[in-house]
């Protein structure tokens, strides 16, 4: 890397560090006006509303980073062309593409922290809610009659939880079926015992049956018996049910083919599964856009670069709400709907990089 590669970097650094501080800042300033009076009413302190706001970093940065890396390209590749720094490089045989290269590997390690991100924004965005008062956290140790959602499509029906005794009572299991191929499997036991060595439960007195069509059915009796579905420790049984937005990535697929096996429309969820990898990489794709559209009007000022800026990014995120509804009404699959703006932001890039001059 010689020395006009570390400028533009460097150049890059200041803007794209500038717009992910003064961004988080400018969310942070308009939600707690429009919130505030909310705020009061629910009694929470300063110290509570706070740290809040600072476990709402993450997710506040993830929907940032493409905004961040739009502007960091635009600035620099324009600023290059005004002051004929790109002019020079040229007249020295170095070519645009070769000039901006620093800034698509810049971008692509934008990329790998909006990942990063995406995995952080859902379990800080569940502690901000329990701070905020907008979620439920159980402190009791027990719980009676409810239903917990499990991974892989089963469904746990429980008439009493006790932590201290790590004991469940009238405990159903079922995970749906669709046929002989992929039975329906209902587990019932009088008792279950959870041994925190092993991390596993043990449920006594109870049946097991699988149910492979109309009429058709196997059932055993047991007198102990170690499902290996049921992997949840008790602590685990006291939680709320999470929203999407509370799933990181795995966990989100496995919400999701639960819902699948159960027939429920799951192509929204499908679609919000896809964004948490599509969002991440627009950053890779914007630079490749933003560099060449920099360079159009190479005379132009500042007041470009923040409008042609603002305007890509109002065109993303309308394009994003478009397609989330394209992917959930069915008419495409989630995942190519997720991925449309990525796509269409592609080829124009790809359009812009051939008309640059090199």
């Amino acid at each position: 890397m010689n020395t006009l590669d570390r400028y533009v970097l460097r150049e890059w650094g200041k803007i794209f560090g500038l717009v992910m501080l003064a961004f988080p800042i400018l969310v942070i300033i308009v939600d707690l006006t429009d919130r505030l009076d909310r705020y009061l009413n629910r009694g929470l302190g300063k110290g509570a509303v706070a740290l809040s706001y600072v476990f709402g970093l993450p997710d506040t940065l993830f929907m940032v980073l493409p905004a961040a890396v739009l502007f960091a390209t635009v600035f620099t590749v324009g600023a290059l062309g005004r002051h004929s720094e790109l002019v020079a490089a040229m007249a020295a045989g170095r070519s645009f593409h070769r000039t901006v290269r620093p800034l698509f590997l810049a971008a692509g390690a934008a990329f790998l922290a909006g990942l990063v991100l995406g995995e952080l924004a859902p379990v800080a965005t569940s502690r901000k809610l329990e701070l905020l008062g907008e979620k439920a956290v159980r402190s009791t140790t027990s719980r009676y009659n409810f239903v917990y959602r499990g991974d892989r499509g089963w469904v746990y029906a429980i008439g009493s939880l006790e932590i201290g005794q790590r004991q469940l009572r009238d405990v159903i299991l079922e995970r749906g079926g669709s046929g002989p191929d992929y039975p329906t499997i209902v587990l019932a036991a009088r008792l279950g015992r959870h041994n925190d060595t092993t991390a596993r439960w043990t449920l006594t007195g109870g049946a097991l049956r699988y149910l492979l069509g109309p009429g058709r059915e196997l059932a055993f009796a047991f007198d102990s018996a170690r499902p290996r579905a049921l992997k949840e420790r008790p602590a685990d049984l006291l939680a709320e049910p999470k929203s999407p937005d509370e799933m990181r990535y795995a966990e989100l697929s496995r919400y999701i083919d639960a819902l699948a096996r159960s027939g429920t429309d799951a192509k929204k969820l499908a679609v919000e599964r896809a964004l948490k990898i599509a969002v991440p990489f627009t950053c890779i794709i914007i630079a490749f856009f933003g560099a060449p559209l920099a360079v159009t009007s190479p005379r132009a000022g500042v007041a470009f670069g923040v409008g042609v800026s603002l305007a890509t990014a109002f065109v993303f995120l309308l394009s994003v709400q478009l397609t989330k509804a394209i992917g959930a009404g069915g008419v495409l699959p989630p995942t190519l709907a997720a991925w449309i703006p990525n796509l269409a932001f592609g080829g124009a890039a790809v359009w812009l990089l051939r008309k640059a001059r090199t």
